[in-house]
């Protein structure tokens, strides 16, 4: 089955600071690094969950369609590699290759950010604006792997393009669904939804 979120951030909540290593790069990635940008995209992915498999080509597209605009993108991936060797920091760095993803990709060692962010599977999108307060939180759009709908990418790109256009998005949001973020033995947070909800 696939999860959702039992609980979300709530809209204008400060973006949470993070530090983490870019699996490509070795550079350290921080809000910081995203200063010049006036809008935010922080996802959650892995590299074997199927959900984020089915819009692999769209992340790659938000990288390729967004460079050079005002809009800053980076992924990161909490998932315990002991369930999947791909999601680990090797995995991680061959799927940004493959698939062509342009941003960083940064890996949570600790699922501290996760939990921060009250990310609760992958795929999971976060869109800050220029005072990195939470404008939109949820999926990417009505696609899923069994549904046959074409990925477009159509609910997240019209936060962001509302954003950068001066606009408040959508406040009615719908919830991401993907595989649950793979927490390690005894590091569950309180907002995660008992294993039988999950993927």
């Amino acid at each position: 089955m696939a999860a959702t979120p039992s609980t979300m951030l709530d809209l204008g909540t400060p973006a949470p600071a993070f530090s983490l290593t870019d699996v490509v790069s070795g550079r350290v990635i921080s809000l910081d690094s995203f200063r010049d940008k006036s809008v935010l995209l922080v996802m959650f992915i892995c590299h074997h969950c199927p959900f984020v498999k089915h819009v692999h080509a769209e992340l790659a597209r938000l990288g390729a369609d967004y460079a050079g605009r005002d809009v800053g993108i980076v992924a990161i991936s909490a998932n315990d590699p002991a369930v999947s060797a791909d999601d680990s920091p090797e995995g991680l760095k061959r799927m940004a290759a493959e698939w062509g993803l342009t941003y960083p990709v940064c890996f949570d060692v600790t699922q501290a950010v996760a939990k921060s962010y009250q990310a609760a599977c992958t795929p999971d999108f976060f869109v800050f604006d220029k005072a990195r307060k939470l404008a939109y939180r949820g999926q990417l759009d009505d696609s899923r792997p069994s549904n046959n709908m074409p990925v477009t990418g159509a609910d997240l790109r019209g936060a962001i393009d509302a954003l950068l256009a001066g606009r408040t998005p959508d406040a009615n949001q719908k919830f991401s669904i993907g595989c649950n973020i793979k927490w390690k033995a005894g590091n569950e947070p309180a907002y995660y939804l008992t294993p039988a909800a999950h993927a």
